[in-house]
């Protein structure tokens, strides 16, 4: 049925590439309407990316009327009835109106059909199964106008069948509801999500790692992050101890500093204790080896960064330098507990504001012109140097460097028996 509603005023719907496509595609007695995110986001007042369009036009049809347009089409996923038109620079992921024909087990056969109740009956939730014309008329097939207006992240039809079709849907459950829900969860969906954990191991490492970087952005992460503890379904996920009260003082510190949602920084405080939880979860969740490079370096003796002098955590935010160090004493806060002295942190933190890192000042021509050539001797004595200079406060005085170099030179020189 459509409801009384209307995004007859939404400017992206009614002017520009949006509505040149829905207008390309609204003719000769085929109809197009936007679906999905861009409905949903559009009726919270909520920002939004894509915009994805059905349409009762076969993938053939689609790429005709696009090329007596003029707009570039690429076959993305034609098989699966989608082709995505790029008007004015803009892409649109067009897909022909499905309907499930045949189900067995976990998989569905599918027709493309022109009914958009039955097309709509086979997404995920209630809120991603609107659709708005090119009038802006909403149209609800599902109840997902009054679960917007509740804030209710709900199952179309069957949750368990929902989620046999595809078991992702149990991290979208959680996903969705910490990005758009409010209160408790839906217990329906929530108890066949449980139900359902067992699929989870079904699924890429890929797929896994892309939604739960999504979850620990959202807004509310933390109620979603819990009730899937609550509900063994996030072992099954980080394959180890969760620590959801460190997640809880990382938001809080992350608001607190007026910092950006960072999922890294979040994932680090939910799940590493130690650099060893890292390499599990970079296997888990298919990261990149840059966020396993970061998730390792803040696992790295975090413990150590409590109740440091001013001079150790200098020696510190040398050795690691300004990113690695604040990701760093970032995690070390968020496990300090509750009773954390918050301006010993606030002030570590600020630590690369108010001292410039300096450069080490010796080089290799430097030892070269006490006899050594190049080669591992150079590289080892070169260290060795650095660590002392470190050690005695990065002084940069020439009398200073110079008897740091004779030092070091008599060290390597005793050390080897030269």
């Amino acid at each position: 049925m459509s409801e009384a509603v209307s995004l007859h005023d939404a400017p992206w719907l009614t002017s520009g590439a949006t509505a040149r496509v829905l207008a390309l595609l609204n003719d000769g007695g085929e109809e197009a309407r936007v679906v999905g995110g861009a409905v949903r986001n559009a009726l919270l007042r909520l920002p939004f990316g894509d915009i994805d369009i059905a349409t009762t036009a076969l993938p053939d049809e689609v790429v005709r009327r696009a090329a007596a347009a003029g707009i570039k089409s690429v076959p993305t996923g034609i098989a699966h009835g989608t082709v995505t038109l790029i008007a004015d620079g803009q892409p649109f992921e067009v897909t022909t109106l499905r309907e499930d024909v045949e189900t067995f087990g976990r998989r569905a056969r599918v027709a493309f059909g022109r009914d958009w109740q039955r097309d709509a009956q086979r997404r995920d939730f209630t809120l991603n199964g609107l659709s708005v014309d090119a009038a802006g008329v909403v149209h609800d097939h599902v109840g997902g106008l009054a679960d917007i207006a509740a804030r209710r992240v709900r199952f179309i039809g069957d949750p368990d069948r929902r989620i046999a079709e595809d078991y992702l849907r149990i991290l979208r459950f959680f996903r969705f509801h910490a990005a758009y829900g409010v209160g408790e969860l839906d217990r329906a969906g929530y108890l066949a999500c449980i139900r359902g954990r067992e699929g989870l191991s079904e699924l890429s490492a890929e797929r896994i790692g892309m939604e739960m970087r999504k979850l620990l952005i959202a807004g509310n992460a933390l109620e979603a992050i819990v009730a899937m503890r609550d509900g063994g379904l996030l072992l099954p996920i980080v394959l180890g101890v969760a620590y959801p009260q460190t997640l809880a003082r990382m938001i809080g510190i992350e608001r607190l500093r007026g910092l950006p949602p960072d999922p890294m920084l979040r994932l680090a405080a939910l799940a590493v204790a130690v650099t060893e939880d890292v390499r599990r979860l970079g296997a888990r969740l298919r990261l990149t080896n840059g966020e396993v490079k970061m998730l390792d370096s803040m696992g790295h003796r975090w413990w150590r960064l409590g109740g440091m002098d001013e001079a150790t955590a200098q020696r510190r935010l040398y050795r690691l330098g300004e990113v690695r160090f604040r990701d760093r004493v970032m995690l070390a806060w968020a496990r300090a507990g509750e009773d954390a002295d918050i301006g010993y942190w606030q002030n570590l933190l600020a630590l690369p504001d108010r001292w410039a890192v300096p450069t080490f000042p010796l080089k290799a021509a430097d030892f070269i012109a006490r006899g050594f050539t190049a080669g591992p001797a150079l590289g080892h004595v070169l260290s060795l140097a650095e660590d002392a200079w470190l050690g005695a406060g990065f002084p940069m005085d020439a009398a200073s460097l110079t008897a740091i170099a004779d030092q070091t030179v008599a060290r390597f020189a005793r050390d080897h028996k030269l």
